[in-house]
């Protein structure tokens, strides 16, 4: 095979795997920390997420850990109905006492907020949690394979926020992917 066509593949591949990998969450569906795993547990979360209205969230960090020194970062990262995602935020969390909080307001037609935690161990080191994955808690009304879900959608759309919104990210980054394919193909 040559250079240009294992080239080729490599950016096919790049630019399809996160609609692989974004296929595997099951829709509407919230992902939790299993409090046996996590050094904290959640003192509040609202969900589902609403366009436009503050999702608050707090958590309490282990005894333990509390006394030792660690502290925690609570990072967040929303994701709309058109397949976008925004960049990661680490926050600057309200700490009072043992609690960790913070408040957003996600943006109209958003179908999720990711969300990790991240332990700051008294030695310097750090840990996530989930380790190279987001817990999620889904919006009132979101968009994910070809499918409208919440408790907000209309069927076709959502009641709130951008109404029939379609998505609009996924289709032309295949399509993009499959013609610089057939070039790159076609230039030998």
């Amino acid at each position: 095979m040559h250079g240009r066509h294992i080239l080729a593949l490599a950016l096919i591949f790049t630019l399809m795997c996160p609609l692989v990998i974004g296929s595997s969450v099951t829709s509407g569906v919230d992902k939790n920390p299993d409090d046996s795993e996590v050094p904290f547990s959640i003192v509040e979360r609202t969900t589902p997420s609403v366009d436009g209205e503050n999702w608050n969230f707090e958590i309490r960090i282990d005894d333990d850990l509390y006394a030792n020194g660690t502290t925690l970062t609570i990072t967040t990262q929303v994701c709309t109905n058109d397949g976008v995602c925004d960049p990661p935020v680490a926050h600057e969390s309200v700490a009072e006492g043992q609690n960790y909080a913070i408040s957003i307001t996600p943006p109209s037609d958003h179908t999720y907020v990711n969300w990790r935690v991240t332990a700051n161990y008294e030695n310097g080191e750090k840990e996530n949690f989930p380790q190279g994955d987001w817990f999620k808690t889904w919006s009132s009304c979101w968009f994910n394979e070809n499918e409208w879900g919440g408790i907000d959608t209309t069927g076709d759309g959502c009641d709130v926020g951008v109404e029939g919104a379609l998505p609009g990210f996924a289709l032309p980054t295949m399509l993009a992917s499959m013609m610089l394919g057939v070039a790159y193909y076609r230039r030998d």
